[in-house]
């Protein structure tokens, strides 16, 4: 096989969305307290390591080949270990494929930050990838029920979903809700100060990465020049909107703009983009863009009064905006890219399949989830004690902190020794005063 241009970028492409999960880790490290960034970074981190290896094993044979189960999933046993891929141009395509799968349970994390026990994190990984993942990815983009020919896809119409809106960002933001509410909310949750973002220049930083990385994202799969320019400027130009919408929501109801915001704004925009990137015009990106973005920025904003824990705004931002991009295709699509959305003469058949294939994909990964989650809790267990997490998530999970900070409350720096030691000893506490941010 000679290796041409469009196989280069495929490559770079995978690799330009491989990148995004550590960006992502920067992103929802920074936005923690600094006495929990690293387990924070791990669970990102351990998402790479399982979701790779299962890929391999048999995560690709499960999201395309020969359907079983009446099309929800395909033989998990047909190319196990990629043995039926080695020497075929397919394994070009399973390389990209596999970092999709790789980010959409790291972004699952991010709702359950500071109080989730890692080896809990580590087997909810294993099984929801496996149980969830591959099989609403065979479905959408395999060839299953929603694709072109399958059973729902007949009855309700094919939906457009080109990078991810229904198999990442909403499959992702139901996952984050259901363990939202089997989990709990944090200690202080509302009340504490100390639960703010640590470092919000390492979430500037892992925004930027975010960016840069879904050029890949979106762009990867594009089948022409025509296709991949459209893609790339919808890819700059939502998130920017976003931004700009997001930030004027919060000055007018806050009265002033953050760089949170910002950089919320920004993978927003990102979000509703995904499934629409080479479906609608610039101008269909800047607005269904904008609308994510002010929507986005409320829902986060309504956590605190509702009492939900959406720790780092992972149902606020994903399933808010991923919806948003999704459903606004049945307006915005426009005709010269396939099926055409209402407001370009294409009647109720496409929003009918955006909306119908949204409420199957909250159903199934909430119901899904839900087992999966149960399953843990009564006998892993999901949450750390409530010692630990006063002491910190990175001390007592890991034995390990990111910073040597001195605790002004104590006088001892952070990380250093076991919270259960006796003042004044040689072993004093990391933490003595509830509630800080070290």
């Amino acid at each position: 096989m000679e290796l041409t241009a469009g196989h280069v970028w495929t490559l770079v492409a995978a690799g330009l969305v491989f990148f995004m999960t550590p960006g992502l880790a920067l992103f929802y490290g920074g936005m923690t307290r600094a006495k929990g960034v690293l387990n924070m970074m791990m669970m990102s981190f351990i998402s790479i390591a399982i979701v790779a290896v299962v890929w391999v094993l048999w995560g690709a044979s499960m999201s395309s080949g020969d359907a079983i189960l009446g099309g929800l999933v395909a033989d998990p046993t047909a190319s196990f270990g990629l043995g039926g891929l080695i020497g075929s141009e397919d394994l070009l395509g399973s390389a990209f494929g596999i970092t999709f799968a790789i980010i959409t349970v790291a972004l699952i994390s991010g709702a359950v930050a500071d109080r989730t026990k890692f080896g809990s994190w580590v087997v909810f990984t294993l099984v929801w990838i496996t149980a969830v993942y591959f099989p609403l990815s065979f479905m959408v983009w395999g060839g299953g029920l929603w694709s072109e020919g399958g059973a729902l896809a007949e009855m309700v119409g094919e939906p457009i979903d080109f990078a991810g809106g229904l198999v990442v960002h909403i499959n992702a933001g139901v996952a984050a809700l259901v363990l939202i509410l089997l989990i709990g909310a944090r200690k202080g949750f509302g009340k504490d100060s100390g639960q703010r973002p640590h470092n919000l220049p390492l979430v500037m930083l892992g925004a930027a990465i975010l960016w840069f990385g879904w050029f890949g994202f979106n762009v990867g799969a594009a089948a022409t020049a025509e296709q991949a320019a459209l893609i790339w400027t919808n890819t700059l130009v939502a998130p920017a909107a976003a931004m700009l919408t997001w930030l004027l929501t919060e000055k007018i109801r806050d009265g002033h703009a953050t760089s949170l915001g910002a950089a919320s704004g920004v993978v927003a925009g990102l979000v509703a983009i995904t499934p629409a990137c080479a479906n609608v015009s610039p101008l269909g990106a800047i607005a269904l863009a904008a609308v994510a973005g002010v929507l986005s920025a409320l829902a986060v904003g309504m956590k605190y009064r509702i009492g939900l824990d959406d720790s780092l705004d992972v149902m606020g931002v994903h399933l808010v905006s991923g919806i948003v991009g999704t459903v606004a295709l049945g307006f915005l699509a426009i005709s010269s890219e396939g099926q055409a959305g209402l407001f370009y003469g294409g009647g109720w058949a496409l929003m009918g399949a955006q909306v119908g294939s949204t409420v199957f994909v909250v159903l199934y990964t909430g119901v899904l989830t839900l087992i999966i989650g149960l399953l843990i809790k009564v006998t892993l267990g999901l949450r750390i004690s409530a010692q630990d997490e006063v002491d910190g998530i990175d001390v007592t999970q890991h034995a390990e902190s990111a910073y040597s900070l001195r605790d002004e409350a104590t006088g001892y720096f952070a990380g250093t020794a076991p919270s259960r030691a006796l003042p004044g000893t040689a072993e004093a506490p990391v933490h003595t005063k509830e509630g800080s941010s070290l």
